[in-house]
């Protein structure tokens, strides 16, 4: 089985898990009345808010992950 096929198969559960170790999503919010940014695991987990982009992208790296915007 080639990658093509590998990934035309893959199941919704590991679809989820993809990038589960390495990416945080950032999306702007507002929580608690405060505009920000949300910090969430791949599987769509809110795990952290931040007040700005700029320290949701420190946390995120601080812990050795790629930030990724989502629109």
């Amino acid at each position: 089985m080639n990658r093509t096929e590998n990934v035309r198969n893959i199941t919704v559960r590991d679809l989820a898990a993809l990038g589960l170790q390495d990416l945080a999503y950032l999306r702007a919010l507002t929580f608690d009345g405060a505009e920000g940014f949300g910090i969430f695991a791949a599987d769509g987990t809110q795990v952290a808010f931040a007040p700005t982009r700029a320290l949701a992208e420190l946390t995120v790296r601080e812990h050795n992950l790629e930030p990724v915007s989502v629109h």
